[in-house]
């Protein structure tokens, strides 16, 4: 299994982004998908995640209401929108894949991460 994040940038606050994770090397619509951040100097941390048909997503509560997670099963695709951006989401975004189809508490493979500041 492969994850390569991408759409990291540098953003004002209020503005907005979207990442994307490009998947292969699993039968990407067969697993739940999650996003996570590593701020400098702190732990890794859940973002948000998505059962394997994305009917049910899963959100922190620092983001809940700003951002969104989605995924397109045809192009092995996640995404990751997030609006409202504040200095505090400034980190480094890694998308992870889960262990199973509904489990967002297990996940098993990580990408390299994308760099996300947010700074006027």
């Amino acid at each position: 299994a492969h994850l390569v994040e991408s759409g990291g940038d540098l953003v004002q606050p209020g503005g907005s982004l979207r990442l994307s994770c490009a998947a292969s090397g699993f039968s990407f619509s067969r697993y739940a998908m999650g996003w996570f951040r590593q701020a400098p100097g702190k732990e890794r941390t859940f973002v948000a995640a998505l059962t394997w048909i994305g009917t049910r997503t899963y959100y922190a509560e620092s983001v809940n209401g700003r951002f969104t997670i989605s995924r397109d099963n045809a192009e092995n695709t996640l995404y990751l929108q997030m609006n409202n951006l504040k200095p505090e989401d400034t980190a480094v975004y890694f998308c992870a894949k889960s262990s199973g189809f509904a489990d967002v508490n297990d996940f098993d493979t990580w990408g390299q991460g994308t760099q996300v500041t947010v700074s006027s």
